[in-house]
């Protein structure tokens, strides 16, 4: 019998991962989106807890590409332009577990990989 070391989560218990690092990742951008939804609720009272929860987590995906774009770089926003416009399950926080897609992207290349995937 096999044994497997597998990671979950603290703030998504449905998703596994099979690496500590990747599941730390994706905790701090759920921890993110969480504080960007506050924010935008805050900023934009009429938009919905659903509205808010997917706009957090999307900005939080991108947030290189958003970190470019405040740091005198609007351009960078043209990526995201660019991207095919994400499905709704593309963007909530309980997403398929690592053995059926492949986990979150590393790093910089979070924008670019994730297109990949969605395609």
């Amino acid at each position: 019998m096999a044994v497997e070391v597998v990671y979950r989560s603290s703030r998504d218990l449905e998703r596994l991962f099979m690496d500590k690092a990747e599941a730390d990742r994706h905790d701090k951008m759920l921890e993110l989106a969480e504080l960007l939804a506050e924010v935008l609720q805050k900023a934009v009272p009429s938009l919905t807890e659903q509205q808010v929860e997917e706009a957090g987590i999307y900005m939080a995906k991108n947030r290189d590409v958003f970190a470019k774009a405040f740091k005198s770089q609007p351009d960078a926003l043209t990526e995201l332009l660019s991207a095919p416009a994400p499905a709704v399950a593309a963007v909530e926080p309980a997403e398929p577990a690592a053995d059926v897609e492949p986990g979150e992207p590393a790093k910089a290349a979070k924008p670019a990989k994730a297109v990949k995937a969605a395609k």
